[in-house]
């Protein structure tokens, strides 16, 4: 995965300028948590999003359905048409394909609770619009997303009213129908990180439901597997057990994948499963780990890339992967703060 960065292109020397340093890109304009995070490139250019999620509140109505997009050119962050509808969701899952960007699910909060929702949508960049997709058949929040062939969209487990799922969702952007793939072949599980690079899904950890009969409702799982997509067939997914990745299993640990690096990339999350307001199930506060590590493709193996990283947070949907850096954008700091913070960690060592 290490490599010169000098040969790349005009293109990646426009998002150095941006990405060089945190201190170099715009915090969001209101700190967010538990937000929804994708990247699409357009007319040359890397443009991040960061939808909805949870301010620093962390109550039921402090949830947002706002959107931004980070500029890549300039370093500043604007504001985007709002997500469609009545109230803001966390725990939603977004990707980009075809100059588009994809979003799925989530939870809505209200007093004294919350539920999953079966809401699709996409967004057009150019027009800064939003267009409704067909429903998801199992409303689900909390799922590992990723996009294969920029046509296939995959919504991996995840949790939905009442029970986590093993389920595999699969939409496909050209015939703009949803089917089931096969499903998680280990515990169902929710808040679990991954992304698909090629035709490879891995995903890791994540909370199941605590079968031990007593302690809290959800406990953490330190499974992490591979899945390979049939060519010929999206539907069919071949599954097998990685060893365990460097470090204790986590919870929403920020997760991307990049084909070009042929790696799955992982940075924070909290070693404690918790609730939206950063209160583990266990009733104790919920605090980030600072490891940033990697899954190579080309090799089969986990590589640690930082074991001290700095300002750590939890509570994430997804990190970016550009050519200069890991991107994670909000998220909670230590003492469960939500931050608006866009940070910028390495690739390599």
């Amino acid at each position: 995965m290490k490599r010169s960065l000098r040969r790349l292109a005009p293109l990646t020397l426009a998002v150095q300028i941006v990405l060089a340093s945190p201190s170099g890109v715009e915090p969001l304009p209101e700190p967010v948590s538990n937000n929804a995070v994708a990247i699409l490139k357009l007319h040359g250019q890397f443009q991040l999003f960061s939808l909805m999620g949870i301010g620093p509140k962390k109550t039921w109505n402090a949830v947002t359905n706002a959107g931004y997009e980070v500029d890549a050119g300039s370093a500043k962050v604007r504001t985007i048409h709002s997500v469609p509808g009545t109230a803001g969701r966390i725990g939603a899952m977004a990707v980009g394909a075809t100059g588009r960007l994809f979003l799925f699910g989530g939870y809505v909060l209200f007093q004294g609770g919350g539920m999953a929702v079966p809401d699709g949508n996409f967004y057009e960049p150019s027009k800064d619009r939003w267009v409704r997709l067909p429903d998801i058949p199992i409303a689900v929040g909390d799922a590992v997303i990723g996009v294969y062939r920029e046509r296939y969209i995959y919504l991996v487990g995840g949790r939905t009213n009442g029970r986590i799922i093993s389920d595999v969702q699969l939409y496909d952007l050209e015939k703009a129908t949803w089917s089931k793939a096969t499903p998680m072949p280990g515990p169902p599980v929710f808040g679990h990180a991954g992304g698909i690079a090629g035709d490879i899904i891995i995903y890791v950890d994540g909370a199941r439901t605590n079968d031990a009969g007593q302690g809290p409702r959800f406990v953490a799982s330190d499974e992490c597997w591979a899945g390979r997509i049939d060519h010929h067939n999206p539907g069919r997914i071949e599954w097998s057990k990685l060893p365990n990745h460097p470090g204790n299993a986590r919870f929403r640990i920020a997760a991307g994948a990049s084909e070009k690096d042929g790696a799955v990339y992982f940075a924070g999350g909290s070693d404690s499963p918790h609730d939206y307001n950063g209160t583990g199930y266990d009733g104790k506060p919920a605090e980030p780990a600072p490891f940033t590590f990697a899954f190579n493709l080309r090799s089969g193996k986990w590589e640690m890339l930082s074991e001290n990283t700095p300002d750590p947070t939890m509570d994430h949907r997804g990190l970016l992967v550009t050519p200069e850096g890991l991107v994670v954008i909000g998220g909670m700091e230590k003492g469960q703060q939500v931050t608006g913070r866009i940070a910028v960690l390495p690739k390599t060592r």
